[in-house]
């Protein structure tokens, strides 16, 4: 314990939930129990989920909490061989309390990060429903089971607009103040938020109004980068956050923030060191080219130039204002904190898969910011989180750490 119990917790902005297997069977009519998500068993023994017609198993990097680096390994993982924290809330906040964690947002696993799973459905009106089971799943069993340790992370139909601004509403309502959205969402078969015809002005306009944060993790585009056909895994692991720095970029110069000044975005696991560069960069080519790129000159067969006042854009500010940056282990990027700015940095632990620093989440955060003074210390292990999401944690366990 330090000698400032305020600086012993940190929020989590990037955790993870492997859906317990009853889920969905739990949450719609009987009738429909055989075509939601459900798990089986095989002879075995290894669980699979069935959806669509289609089987999906659980890798094992999704759960190794409880293992040595040793014993990663990519091969399909049963429930029965996973620590429980990964799939029950209640014994989450066990180890969530032997690791300094107060609260933690967590995204859904089987899903995939944005809900891509319910989009593909050859039945996208069942996949609302299931779609819409997993959110009151979320908000009133998986984050009510401990109130002020939780917060709701919601997923939207990604495929219809009107739709994805009802649930966000009726979300709302519920206590959600996030939701997840894909990094980029050309990959997936949607259009951009560059796309002329507005299709996500009415998220992002519902989102503006009520103040939901734009959660995007690495992956959620449904890619991995790769350097070369040929390159290494490791390599191309290595290279990912080119994902969430793409995300980045692109929402600085798409205008969003520009024709809804409430729209704040949170990006999860690309960590933070890049930051600097990137926006340097981005404020160099807007210095440079902005001129020629305002004439609606056509460059490579693509427009260069919609949906933003490049005359008033300021990167920084922009930055500042709208942009969140989420880091688990990133000496760099807190060495450039006076660069990012103490105001848009957030921890995560990644819980339960391969990056995560459980059990030693809150000693290798204060490893990296122990130097910086308690005020900023404070916003980046819990403060900045309270404030983006608008959550009141709960007190933390006296005994916890004890």
């Amino acid at each position: 314990m330090s000698s400032n119990p305020s600086l012993d917790w940190l929020i989590s902005v990037d955790d993870h939930i492997l859906e317990p297997p009853t889920l969905w069977i739990d949450r719609v009519s009987r009738a429909d129990r055989d075509r939601a998500p459900h798990m089986e068993t095989d002879e075995s023994g290894m669980d699979y989920w069935i959806y669509d017609g289609k089987r999906y198993p659980t890798s094992g990097l999704s759960a190794v909490v409880g293992k040595s680096k040793e014993e990663f390994s990519p091969e399909p993982l049963p429930y029965s061989e996973m620590r429980p924290g990964c799939y029950d809330s209640k014994a989450r906040i066990e180890d969530m309390n032997e690791a300094g964690i107060l609260a933690s947002l967590c995204f859904p696993t089987v899903t995939r990060f944005c809900g891509q799973l319910f989009m593909e459905a050859s039945d996208r009106d069942f996949g609302l429903v299931c779609l819409r089971a997993y959110n009151d799943w979320l908000i009133e069993e998986w984050c009510g089971a401990a109130p002020g340790r939780y917060i709701p992370l919601v997923l939207i139909p990604l495929w219809d607009p009107k739709l994805a601004v009802a649930e966000l509403e009726r979300c709302a309502g519920k206590g959600a103040t996030t939701f997840a959205f894909s990094e980029n969402p050309a990959p997936i078969g949607l259009p951009t938020i560059h796309d002329a015809g507005g299709y996500w002005d009415p998220v992002m306009a519902a989102a503006n109004d009520l103040e939901m944060v734009v959660s995007m993790h690495v992956g959620s585009s449904s890619t991995v980068p790769q350097i070369a056909p040929d390159a290494p895994f490791l390599a191309n692991l290595a290279w990912g956050a080119t994902r969430t720095s793409g995300a980045m970029l692109s929402w600085l110069f798409s205008g969003m923030f520009q024709r809804f000044p409430q729209l704040r975005i949170a990006l999860s696991e690309g960590e933070i060191g890049w930051m600097p560069y990137f926006l340097e960069r981005a404020e160099q080519v807007l210095d440079k080219q902005r001129h020629w790129v305002k004439k609606g000159v056509q460059f490579n067969d693509h427009a260069v130039s919609r949906n933003v006042d490049l005359d008033s854009l300021d990167i920084r500010a922009t930055f500042r204002d709208h942009i969140f940056g989420c880091f688990i282990e990133d000496g760099h990027g807190i060495g450039s904190i006076a660069e990012i700015g103490e105001n848009n940095i957030m921890c995560e632990t990644d819980y339960p898969h391969s990056d995560s620093t459980w059990p030693n989440c809150i000693e290798v955060v204060k490893k990296h910011i122990g130097h910086l003074p308690p005020e900023t210390q404070y916003k980046i292990l819990r403060g900045n989180a309270e404030r983006l999401y608008r959550f009141t944690p709960a007190e933390p366990p006296v005994l916890a750490k004890a």
